[in-house]
């Protein structure tokens, strides 16, 4: 009788630990009335009234009978016209073959990662991808998974280099090589170098048996021509093997697309486990998904795209004028034109406590969700923001900076 208790009891013990190291999470909701500098949300598109009007209409404008629920899964009863129809449209608009939709970003990475490396492939990831893509490399048939310094490609030059020695089959072709990076990281928003990325695995693997995988889902509506990414940006689209663009950041819905080609996207939906044994999205979310890339198509998000851009420029000047002298307590982290700042400190749950009591949605990042000693306070502008609400971020860090320098000089 004592085993469900003594259960309990080592969940607690758990969360009693990682209570213990700071990093136990907790669910929240966002203040009615406070500031968003903490969502995905970059265009705004989720309070957008131009949005929420199309939305509608595409909701009002399914056939009466047309069930709003998929029913079941894609292979089974989930499957719809206007579900193939907005996957080419999808595919269109990034320049690819074809696209599959996904429930989530999550579910694409580990439906990839999973099935696609072949028994005995490798893989070769930066040592930031996200957790999704780390769960489908741990799922996945490969023989090697190794990871490269972040963002570099020397590094990763490196990290080939030594396959290539190990490996005759890596060095004739014959066994595959997948590069698993993201094109915009979460935390930090700076922008990987895709095409110093190319050259390497073209010098290094000539015979064609490199593979990549990037995922866009930060870049998605804020980078790139008329939000379309960083591959776009660069004109890389046929030198990525899969593309995976998500749909709960700045397009303001739900799921995710995997962009490849015709043999792959065949190859997934007989294989992605994660594709195969869930329900479909149903039709509400893929009427907001074809509302998003409606506006991105037409460019009606343009407009919110430069607004971000002039409140990055912005925030990043306001910031600089902070008045601190203390780099352990304070200190700005900032990839150019990237939504995303971090605000390195030693006490990161002190700022943001003190930005949420003056109503700024902040989060404090901590450990194991970024590397020990890198902890810091997470901010994500959006087009929705103001320089005013700016100012009042600015000017609640300077006074808690003021307050804790005292502090701490009161100790010395």
């Amino acid at each position: 009788m004592d085993k469900p208790s003594s259960l309990r009891e080592s969940l607690r013990h758990a969360l009693r630990r990682r209570e213990a190291k700071s990093s136990r999470r907790r669910l929240t909701v966002l203040p009615a009335l406070s500031v968003d500098f903490s969502s995905n949300d970059f265009l705004s598109l989720s309070t957008s009234p131009a949005y929420r009007a199309r939305f509608l209409e595409h909701l009002h404008d399914a056939p009466p009978l047309h069930p709003f629920a998929s029913g079941g899964s894609r292979l089974l009863d989930g499957n719809s016209a206007f579900a193939e129809d907005l996957e080419a449209f999808i595919a269109g608009f990034h320049n690819a073959a074809s696209g599959l939709l996904f429930n989530s970003g999550f579910d694409a990475n580990v439906g990839v990662l999973s099935c696609i490396p072949q028994p005995g492939d490798v893989i070769v990831y930066d040592e930031l991808v996200h957790a999704s893509a780390r769960e489908g490399m741990r799922l996945s048939r490969a023989g090697t998974r190794i990871s490269f310094s972040h963002s570099s490609a020397q590094s990763l030059a490196e990290v080939l280099e030594a396959q290539i020695e190990a490996d005759s089959m890596v060095r004739d072709g014959s066994r595959n090589v997948f590069v698993v990076v993201e094109s915009v990281y979460s935390m930090d928003g700076d922008v990987a170098p895709l095409r110093e990325f190319v050259d390497a695995v073209d010098r290094l693997l000539p015979l064609g048996n490199g593979y990549f995988i990037v995922d866009e889902a930060h870049a998605t509506g804020s980078f790139g021509p008329r939000g379309a990414g960083i591959v776009q940006e660069l004109g890389l689209e046929d030198r990525m093997f899969i593309r995976v663009h998500t749909f709960g950041k700045a397009l303001a819905s739900h799921g995710a697309i995997v962009l490849c080609c015709s043999d792959t996207r065949d190859y997934l939906v007989n294989y992605a486990r994660s594709l195969i044994y869930t329900t479909a999205l149903g039709f509400p979310f893929l009427a907001s998904i074809r509302t998003a890339y409606e506006m991105l198509s037409e460019g009606e998000t343009q407009p919110l795209q430069e607004k971000l851009q002039f409140l990055v420029s912005y925030l990043r000047k306001r910031l600089s004028e902070l008045d601190t002298s203390d780099s352990t307590l304070f200190e700005v982290d900032h990839f150019p034109n990237s939504p995303i700042f971090s605000l390195r400190s030693s006490i990161p749950r002190k700022l943001a406590e003190t930005c949420q009591r003056e109503g700024f949605v902040v989060r404090a990042i901590m450990a194991p969700t970024v590397p020990m000693g890198k902890e810091r306070v997470r901010v994500c502008l959006h087009a929705g923001n103001t320089t005013d609400d700016i100012d009042g971020l600015v000017g609640t860090i300077q006074r808690w900076l003021n307050g804790t320098t005292d502090k701490k000089d009161a100790r010395l």
